[in-house]
């Protein structure tokens, strides 16, 4: 083990932050103070050794520990020559605590330490994260653990925090040039001829070629599932070479908290010869759902409880979905044991059934034509697809957006785009097409989580219909790199405008061929999976290609606030809007509407 993951490995316990003693009255919540410090840190990924950011001078997440009903105080000092934020993911607090610079908050400059204040109404796994440039990617993450006033509706004997990330030897900014420069320039799986004669003698050599001209037209390649490849994965701050360990006793029930932290990687979970019990999903508690993996999107969290009988070493993988790098951590009731290790599996191709092409209509999607400013778009076979209206009032779902038939999902060339299944039981995951070489599948023929497998385990919410409906469709186009919503920029977009006390349906409809988690500050997200009042609600709503997904938000926090891709660099590049929440509490906001001020 190097000298530096030996001191990081020991560090490991001291990150987790606890409350300042504080005295507080009888009746009144408990109060805690907490310090955390913005440094430039070296990682060690075993790979490389990297200059990033971190908090509290480590590379190994700083863990905060809190309790729902406290009133917490956060020094945060930034010790960087920039300024710096933290954004406290997944929070439901005033808007000038949520850490967005523009957005009711300065920032905190070089040198200054900012404080926020915030009571917790929530308990759960939740995380923390700057909002500043690419410091975010570059290593300025942590956790949040919030346990319940009362008590938890399911038992454990102890629980380990898994936080996930990909850490790329190339900084944030560089990998977002790189990216402008040339869209493939990480994907370090591109098909060779290779390949081709493979697919010739599986298929015959006209319908390989057939097949290449397909993806040809589109500028894409099947590989193209992952945006960066050719980064060490690191499971709470380590990498795979030698791996984090959570201890247990043999026969206990252990809690795991994963967060997947990364800038760009969803991950493949699974923790081979033991099941897993789904129980929360972020930071909201769900009816329990036993399954042998899962996948996790950009900023979710799930937890997890497994049970594990033996006196021996279990291993947690955390597989890339395009399969190009693996995390790994190990369960052991003692130090210094290991478990077996498995090979990254084959990685998938994308299918015709990914581009929401089922019925072979394979040169109907020009990929590198998707972002246009007309309200019709040419593909590249000389039809037509319907644009967005860039109607101001459009945007926020006044007029003009029930153009597209949402029960069917029927794109202007009669192709069928797979979309929300409404059984409620349906096996497989609404949010992929058949097919789909992005489908979740679980190693040994085990039983995938599935956004359809969730259910929430108390409703949060009346369940009521929804005053109005905004859609919203994720646009892009791969050959600039260029991220929109309705085919707009962040930069170039009117401020959404929502009312206080109303029930908005957000619907997304992806017009991209890359996968996004969208994220809402400050407001819960009910996921539509057919259920009614046991639909799941959460943070992070992952939206394949291809497919339409709904949620309802109960806008009930006044203020200003952010909607975007969790994909650092998706959202660089223009796939984010600004909300504004009129009325309420004080009777409305004092906003800035100045967007353009407003950092990713």
């Amino acid at each position: 083990m190097s000298r530096r993951l030996a001191a990081a490995r020991a560090a490991f316990g001291a990150v987790l932050l606890t409350a300042v003693a504080t005295t507080v009255p009888a009746g009144e919540a408990a109060a805690g103070t907490y310090d955390i410090t913005v440094d430039r840190v070296s990682f060690d990924t075993g790979a490389f050794v990297k200059t990033g950011v971190g908090y509290n001078g480590s590379q190994i997440p700083t863990v905060l520990r809190w309790t729902e009903g406290e009133e917490v105080t956060i020094n945060v000092t930034n010790n960087l020559n920039e300024d710096t934020s933290i954004h406290w993911h997944g929070l439901i607090l005033p808007y000038t605590q949520d850490g967005v610079p523009g957005l009711g908050f300065d920032g905190i400059a070089p040198g200054e330490t900012f404080t926020y204040r915030f009571p917790l109404v929530q308990a759960g796994t939740y995380w923390f994260h700057s909002h500043s440039g690419f410091q975010e990617p570059d290593g300025a993450y942590g956790a949040i653990i919030i346990e319940p006033a009362g008590h938890e509706p399911f038992r454990y004997d102890r629980d380990h925090v898994v936080q996930l990330t990909d850490k790329h030897p190339h900084d944030g900014a560089r990998i977002m040039r790189n990216l402008k420069m040339m869209p493939d320039y990480y994907n370090r799986q591109q098909r060779t001829l290779f390949d081709l004669i493979d697919d010739a003698q599986e298929m015959g050599l006209g319908a390989a070629l057939d097949e290449r001209a397909a993806w040809g037209d589109m500028r894409m390649m099947p590989t193209d599932i992952e945006d960066v490849q050719g980064y060490t994965p690191l499971l709470n701050g380590l990498g795979p070479t030698e791996p984090w360990t959570g201890l247990f006793e043999p026969g206990e029930r252990v809690r795991l908290r994963f967060i997947n932290s990364a800038a760009m990687s969803y991950f493949d979970i699974r923790i081979p010869g033991v099941s897993m019990t789904v129980v929360q999903a972020d930071g909201n508690n769900v009816q329990p759902v036993v399954v042998d993996e899962l996948r996790i999107a950009v900023a979710e969290t799930y937890d997890v409880i497994v049970r594990l009988p033996e006196d021996r070493a279990y291993t947690i993988v955390a597989e890339s979905v395009a399969r190009s790098a693996m995390a790994i951590g190990t369960l052991a009731p003692r130090e210094g044991m290991w478990g077996d290790v498995p090979a990254l599996r084959e990685p998938p191709l994308l299918t015709m059934a990914d581009m929401g092409m089922a019925h072979g209509d394979h040169g109907s999607m020009d990929h590198g034509a998707m972002e246009q400013d007309d309200a019709m778009h040419m593909m590249a076979d000389g039809s037509m697809m319907a644009g967005a209206n860039h109607d101001k009032h459009a945007m926020d779902g006044e007029d003009g957006m029930a153009a597209m038939d949402h029960s069917s999902h029927t794109m202007p060339d009669g192709t069928e785009m797979t979309g929300m299944a409404h059984d409620g039981e349906g096996s497989g995951d609404p949010f992929y097409a058949p097919g789909s070489g992005l489908q979740p599948s679980a190693a040994d023929g085990g039983r995938m989580l599935t956004y359809a497998d969730l259910r929430a385990l108390a409703p949060l919410y009346e369940d009521r219909e929804p005053d109005r409906e905004i859609v919203l469709r994720l646009t892009g186009n791969m050959e600039r790199y260029v991220w929109s919503i309705d085919n707009v920029k962040h930069e170039d977009a009117e401020p959404i405008v929502l009312h206080y006390g109303e029930r908005v349906r957000f619907t997304f409809v992806n017009k991209t061929m890359m996968t996004h988690p969208m994220h809402l500050h400050g407001m819960w997200s009910i996921v539509d999976t057919g259920k009614g009042q046991w639909d799941p609600v959460k943070h992070v709503v992952s939206v394949s290609p291809g497919t339409t997904v709904s949620m309802e938000t109960e806008v009930d926090a006044t203020g200003e606030w952010l909607l975007h891709c969790h994909l650092a660099y998706h959202m660089e590049a223009g796939m984010m809007r600004h909300i504004i929440v009129e009325g309420g509490p004080g009777e409305g906001v004092a906003t800035s509407h100045d967007h353009h001020g407003t950092e990713g």
